[in-house]
């Protein structure tokens, strides 16, 4: 039996939650932490959440400890998805939040605890491999969130343990059940941001003021810069949106380029989303000589189609990806993450689709 400590990120969810037993049952001396990142307003009344990951702890016999950085995400993780969008691109805040929010104040609480490492309820799988380690997509297709975890460092990953990897959702209820927390298992979850409630959009209105009277009756546009007709403001739209832009062209229309200073939106048809590459930046790699493999395929978007990689150029500007075929709605934002079968080598966050003239290797 392992007599060494190990902190468990709690959310008060199942998925943590059956981290937590898993661990115990395995020897583990476990002790639960729950970060305290975001609530709306500004109250010191602990959230449902924080209760319910401490009566957890209470029951089995577990230390707990509460990590308030709100202060922080708000300045981090907040910011930088506001700017995101009121500079034309759409992030993925997890993306940023991972690496350097949640980690970092995980493994700082695990120092000062006296605990080696960390584990999560993600579903993905860490293996190690010619001295790295790697993320590997979990066992359950339906809710793996290796896509999410690309920025984590080798510092990070050799400290993280992730027990339900090898599990499907089903099998970790089923579990949570039979050791009699029905309650846990039968609880509602959400896979969607955090600190959205309903939309980007409202949480934009409530966050920038002034945002609609400052950019509503800008215009949409076709390619060559002609006025279709007016929107409500760039930061509302996003890169292959057709739903909700209140137009009639004759034929589906999706937005195809946003405009921040000219508060323009480019609309065009299905084939004008079409690009064979795009440029990175902050683009990395676990280990740098798997960028040349055959194998290697990209996904933009979570749970996307992987595109396989003609080639990777590195210039000044960044890293440019060229694809082996049309990839659609390459958003600016977002992340590349790169993959060779169902393992993480690297990634990167998507500036631009490229142009024809630059699809060169």
């Amino acid at each position: 039996m392992s007599n060494k400590r190990i902190l468990v990120g709690m959310s008060g969810g199942v998925d943590s939650s059956a981290v937590c037993i898993l661990l115990q049952e395995q020897g583990y001396e476990v002790v639960g932490a729950t970060l305290r990142m975001w609530e709306r307003g500004e109250s010191d009344e602990e959230p449902s959440f924080i209760t319910d990951a401490r009566n957890l702890a209470e029951r089995l016999g577990i230390e707990h400890h509460t990590i308030d950085i709100r202060k922080e995400f708000k300045e981090g993780v907040i910011a930088s998805f506001i700017n995101e969008y009121m500079s034309g691109r759409t992030p993925n805040p997890c993306v940023v939040c991972n690496p350097g929010f949640k980690w970092r104040a995980l493994l700082e609480c695990a120092d000062s605890l006296g605990c080696e490492k960390i584990a999560t309820g993600h579903y993905v799988n860490i293996v190690e491999d010619n001295g790295y380690f790697f993320i590997e997509e979990g066992g359950d297709d339906s809710k793996d969130q290796s896509y999410f975890l690309w920025g984590l460092t080798q510092e990070q990953l050799s400290r993280t343990v992730f027990p339900l990897g090898k599990l499907v959702k089903r099998e970790v209820k089923e579990m949570m059940r039979e050791r009699g927390f029905a309650a846990s298992a039968d609880k509602s979850e959400s896979m969607e941001i955090c600190f959205i409630e309903k939309d980007y959009r409202t949480f934009l209105r409530e966050n920038v003021d002034g945002i609609d009277e400052r950019y509503s009756g800008g215009f949409f546009v076709d390619k060559i810069g002609k006025r279709l007709g007016q929107h409500k403001g760039f930061p509302f739209y996003t890169i292959g949106q057709r739903k909700g832009l209140e137009i009639a062209l004759g034929r589906p229309a999706y937005v195809t380029k946003i405009n921040p200073l000219k508060n323009t939106v480019k609309l065009g048809f299905e084939d004008e989303l079409l690009c064979n590459g795009m440029r990175l930046s902050s683009c990395k790699f676990v280990d740098e000589s798997l960028m040349s493999s055959p194998e290697l395929v990209v996904r933009i978007r979570y749970r996307g189609t992987p595109y396989g990689v003609r080639c990777l150029v590195s210039d000044e500007k960044g890293m440019k990806v060229i694809l082996n075929s049309s990839a659609s709605a390459v958003a600016p934002g977002q992340s590349a993450v790169f993959y060779i079968g169902n393992r993480v080598v690297g990634g990167g966050f998507i500036e631009s689709p490229l142009s024809e003239h630059e699809i060169v290797c």
